[in-house]
């Protein structure tokens, strides 16, 4: 089918384009794409550089990266496609490690079974900055959707990503200090490409792991691969019967990490990323700046101005964050979604790593993960609670809500004063308490995200509900 043809315009959201197979993710769709990123790499990169291409267990997903090999052999770039399926940070890596040209990377993270996505990562090793992005989107107009000519298969090998990037993953945690602590470990890698990274970590660490769900399944097995609290039921069960030190689970792609603690507990990414920034200090006697997006908790705020040290806020995207890591010596850096990195690596987000992290932190302190969790809460003046709220409203209506945000912005919600209004993404009200809300539009959903973090349930609870109430009365009058 031509591109021409497509119901749908190919768009890139915040970490490259994602579509359904076969509707918009297409071969031909997948070549008009790469010849795009293909246009660029003339203009940044010689071609004594090769081209990586990674991709993750999805339906298509290796055949996708074989064409578009091809394309790029066409084009006249010597490619490395890996072997079998393999972690973003593990292909980012080896983009750096290599001196390649970048790399191209077919996933579509944490989304269902359906989705594809392709997205490119420059020699750096982190998400491509808006700028390439841009240029590759406006390439796309004039590029070409034929079919590869299969003429230049000398350009094409396999490699194996994996032993450099263990090599490396080592040098950042203390293996032994890991291995001394004999800790009982439960994997699940819900089908994803973790499978055979982590729990190879695992092992070498001496951890006495189970590992659930390692086979290759592009339908997730029926589920998302997205470690989150309704995907992660049979974990929490086996941390608890087995009585655990914790459980471990990556999304699709491993860039995201699942945390699970000994007593079921599923920890959000706000939380774990509190409790490693004081692992690397209190344990690691490591420092740099925390960087968080605007949607993450204000607790690393509070633990910062603490240790003495530099606060920076993003807008939502690991791209935004990777960048401050090449500029400045951070710490760690994460957002809410579920993504991090510390430093002394790549500035993209690492679901293996942070994963190891949290148990190198259980085998300093030796106490229990739970434990660890309050005693990080407690010395960033929290709990602080947040929630997350995913509005379906039209296109009309989230304009209508934006514009109405942005021109005249409320004074107050639920009672409460606001003292400030920030609008670094979406609309960020800054409320008297230390409470705050965000409105933030999804660029790829017909959805308005209202973040929020609160000092109690009850005002959680009351903020939610006045936000709903003042967005439903934005709707556009219809006709």
């Amino acid at each position: 089918m031509s591109v021409a043809n497509s119901p749908k315009k190919i768009k890139f959201g915040t970490d490259g384009w994602r579509g359904i197979i076969a509707d918009d993710f297409t071969f031909a769709n997948v070549c008009k794409v790469t010849r795009a990123i293909g246009s660029y790499l003339e203009t940044a990169y010689t071609k004594d550089r090769p081209v990586l291409i990674g991709y993750d267990p999805r339906f298509l997903a290796d055949q996708f990266s074989c064409t578009a090999a091809e394309i790029l052999a066409d084009l006249g770039w010597t490619v490395k496609i890996v072997e079998r399926d393999c972690p973003t940070p593990v292909i980012a890596y080896n983009a750096r490690e290599l001196n390649s040209a970048g790399a191209l990377m077919f996933t579509a993270s944490h989304n269902p079974a359906p989705y594809c996505g392709i997205k490119y990562i420059p020699d750096y090793a982190g998400p491509a900055t808006p700028e390439i992005t841009d240029t590759i989107v406006a390439n796309i107009e004039g590029s070409d959707d034929a079919p590869p000519s299969g003429k230049n298969g000398d350009k094409i090998s396999t490699f194996d990503p994996k032993p450099a990037y263990l090599k490396f993953i080592y040098t950042l945690l203390d293996v032994e200090k890991i291995r001394s602590a004999h800790l009982k470990v439960k994997y699940d890698a819900l089908y994803s490409t973790s499978r055979g990274y982590l729990d190879a970590v695992l092992e070498h660490c001496e951890c006495e792991t189970e590992s659930f769900h390692t086979a290759r399944d592009v339908l997730f097995g029926g589920g998302m691969p997205e470690p989150k609290q309704d995907q992660l039921v049979e974990l929490v069960e086996a941390v608890k019967q087995d009585n655990a030190d914790l459980g471990l689970a990556t999304d699709g792609d491993a860039d995201r990490f699942g945390i699970v603690d000994e007593q079921g507990n599923v920890l959000t990414p706000n939380t774990v990323l509190l409790l490693l920034a004081r692992h690397l200090i209190k344990n690691k006697a490591q420092t740099g700046a925390i960087v968080r997006t605007v949607a993450t908790t204000h607790l690393l705020d509070n633990f910062a101005l603490k240790h003495g040290l530099e606060i920076y806020e993003t807008a939502v995207g690991f791209k935004y964050i990777g960048a401050k890591m090449r500029e400045t010596e951070v710490l760690i850096g994460g957002e809410e979604s579920g993504g991090l990195s510390i430093i002394g690596h790549i500035p993209e987000k690492d679901g293996i790593l942070a994963n190891m992290l949290v148990a190198e932190a259980i085998a300093y302190e030796g106490k229990p993960l739970s434990q660890l969790v309050e005693e990080a809460i407690a010395e960033a003046n929290g709990p602080l609670f947040n929630q997350r709220l995913d509005l379906h409203l039209n296109d009309a209506h989230k304009a209508a809500v934006l514009e109405a945000c942005t021109s005249n912005p409320p004074t107050e919600v639920a009672g409460i004063k606001v003292k400030e209004v920030g609008r670094k993404d979406g609309i960020k009200l800054y409320l008297d308490g230390g409470s705050w809300v965000l409105l933030r539009p999804s660029g790829t959903e017909p959805l308005m995200r209202v973040y929020m973090e609160t000092n109690s349930l009850e005002q959680q609870n009351q903020i939610a509900q006045a936000m709903k109430e003042m967005i439903d009365k934005m709707e556009p009058a219809l006709g």
